[in-house]
């Protein structure tokens, strides 16, 4: 079965970095776009950068410039930078293989436990 394991959160301070990492099992990997999710409390969970099996990227205004999504094929992994971190980033980052049709992205997977990114003022 595959599976995706989200590592890398932490707390952190306001202005300051995280990278997470996204260890999928496979090789499904390597022929699919990733795209990495975050869901805050009380919030709907949203979309914050995805990458295509080619390596073309995309964000939302909200983290273009202070997020960088990247992947290792070799490495089965994904990971997401993120710098100039602020307090409304607080929250729980997952990763998911992806369908990208467009401007509609649907995920593919079951959702993993994620990892918590807290981000202190």
């Amino acid at each position: 079965q595959v599976q995706l394991v989200e590592s890398g959160g932490g707390l952190v301070q306001a202005g300051g970095s995280l990278r997470l990492s996204c260890l999928a099992s496979g090789s499904f990997f390597r022929i699919n776009a990733i795209g990495w999710y975050r869901q805050a409390p009380g919030k709907q969970r949203e979309l914050v950068s995805t990458i295509t099996s080619g390596g073309s990227t995309n964000y939302p205004d909200s983290v273009k410039g202070r997020f960088t999504i990247s992947r290792d094929n070799t490495k089965n992994t994904a990971y997401l930078q993120m710098n100039s971190l602020k307090p409304e980033d607080t929250a729980v980052y997952y990763c998911n293989a992806v369908l990208v049709m467009g401007t509609v992205v649907r995920s593919l997977l079951n959702w993993g436990q994620g990892t918590q990114v807290t981000v202190s003022s």
